[in-house]
């Protein structure tokens, strides 16, 4: 994948608003110290958990599940 978009990530996230949740919570995973799942070179890490997203190994997790 070189280069990510929104539109990528729409396909597997419902909305907008979801995605941009998704995504900060991810990058704060990342920044505290979680594994990438996907391969990411020298990417900022909103690229990365982006990426990931879009790849469809990052979701959301319902909230009756926490």
């Amino acid at each position: 994948m070189a280069r990510v978009t929104v539109e990528d990530c729409l396909e597997k996230v419902p909305n907008r608003f979801m995605l941009v949740h998704m995504a900060s919570k991810r990058v704060r995973q990342i920044r505290d110290g979680a594994e990438f799942v996907v391969q990411s070179a020298n990417n900022e890490d909103v690229v990365t958990a982006l990426r990931e997203i879009a790849s469809g190994k990052v979701f959301l997790k319902p909230e009756d599940e926490k």
